[in-house]
């Protein structure tokens, strides 16, 4: 069956008057039976974890999150919470490091004993803290874009899997473009490998295209000059690059410099949103494009508000990214599970978003589904970067159905 607590008046809700109800769905739970979990729940709060990188290589990529996430919990707050208690935040930094996301984890679930951690970025720290969550019967909301190959009892992911951004967005370009020749370009870690991985399998097996050139650089590296001379020899019709965090704005500068530019060359990024392009500057991207499954510039009426709600919250200079819209679902899915349940028990959460059929039917990225396998029904988008540092969607997909284990690509 489907949730009852479906938020089908979220464009109600973030309107000027955030507070506003969304109905009769959220119960007042007895004492007895809610609070008896072990988890940090009174009579009036629930106690949740925010997990970021707010210093290092990746805070240009995940301040963004944690923003989202706060206005979300602001927002449900302002409703009256969940099961009529207020969530209290309490926040730790991952700092760019995996193991401090997995002591952080520890801390946050041990010490604080938080119903649920809403965090991560990257794939290394997702599986530097997983053991963590498995171990403690914690609940993490994963927010990034990511390889697939994983489906946790303990971890809702709220990015997509490689199924929904890589193989559609390689279709895209190979149509569009008539690309055939690819230089794959990442980080150094296991998000880009898997995802070039799976990319080259697809590009080579299905596309019939062909592979010129794989390179992968140190996180937080700033020196491209050499394979940007080698990608300026191979001539590949398509750059396809996961660079991540603070490297984007060395890396797409040095192209700029070396006269790889949007008129000359297509390049099609799984790793560039709009937090980046606030570090990268919009004039060193024009003509690029991206691949994911939300942008800022989405013209529906659910997500003008979202976006007014956000910069009303964190500043008119604030933008809006895949990840960190990603970010923002997370507290609604919970809530949704949690008044599903009757229960901030982990196991209890868990089931109902394997069954309920959670959905947001008015999400800022338009309808998303809970699947059993805890990812989301999504469609995704091809969109192509402005001076301006916002980017014109070029192409939409019907909602895919997330596949995290795709056979042929593991």
């Amino acid at each position: 069956m489907k949730s009852k607590f479906v938020h089908s008046n979220w464009r109600k809700l973030m309107g000027a008057a955030l507070g506003v109800s969304l109905g009769a769905n959220i119960g007042i739970a007895s004492a007895a039976g809610v609070n008896e979990t072990g988890l940090a729940v009174t009579d009036d709060t629930v106690k949740v974890g925010i997990l970021h990188s707010l210093t290092g290589t990746m805070a240009i990529s995940e301040t963004g999150a944690q923003e989202a996430e706060k206005l979300a919990i602001k927002q449900i707050n302002d409703m009256g919470g969940i099961l009529g208690r207020k969530i209290e935040i309490i926040q730790e930094d991952g700092a760019s490091d995996w193991p401090t996301f997995a002591e952080k984890s520890r801390k946050l679930l041990v010490k604080d004993k938080v119903a649920a951690v809403f965090g991560c970025w990257t794939s290394a720290s997702r599986k530097a803290a997983l053991p963590v969550f498995e171990k403690e019967n914690g609940l993490l909301y994963y927010p990034t874009f990511y390889e697939g190959l994983e489906q946790s009892k303990n971890v809702i992911y709220t990015g997509q899997e490689a199924t929904q951004q890589i193989l559609a967005g390689l279709d895209w370009v190979a149509k569009e473009k008539g690309a055939k020749t690819f230089y794959l370009i990442g980080s150094d870690y296991i998000w880009p490998r898997t995802s070039m991985k799976i990319a080259r399998k697809h590009i080579e097996n299905v596309l019939g295209g062909k592979v010129v050139g794989e390179e992968y650089k140190p996180l937080g590296n700033t020196q491209f000059g050499s394979v940007i001379n080698k990608i300026r020899l191979k001539k590949p019709d398509v750059i396809y690059a996961a660079v991540v965090g603070g490297s984007n704005v060395a890396w797409f500068k040095q192209l700029k410099a070396a006269g790889i530019t949007g008129k000359k060359q297509t390049l099609l990024t799984l790793s560039v949103t709009e937090d980046e392009v606030l570090g990268i500057g919009g004039e060193n991207l024009e003509g690029f494009y991206s691949v994911m499954k939300y942008f800022q510039s989405l013209d529906n009426p659910n997500n003008k508000a979202f976006v007014k709600a956000f910069k009303e919250m964190h500043g008119e200079d604030s933008v809006i990214g895949d990840v960190t819209q990603a970010a923002y679902l997370g507290p609604w899915l919970w809530k949704a599970a949690v008044e599903q349940a009757g229960s901030f028990d982990v196991d209890k959460v868990v089931k109902v978003s394997e069954t309920a059929g959670i959905e947001l039917k008015d999400a800022p990225e338009g309808y998303v589904k809970l699947h059993p396998n805890h990812h989301l029904w999504s469609k995704t988008r091809v969109a192509k970067w402005n001076k301006d540092g916002q980017a014109t969607v070029v192409f939409e997909s019907d909602l895919i159905e997330p596949n995290p284990f795709p056979e042929g690509y593991q």
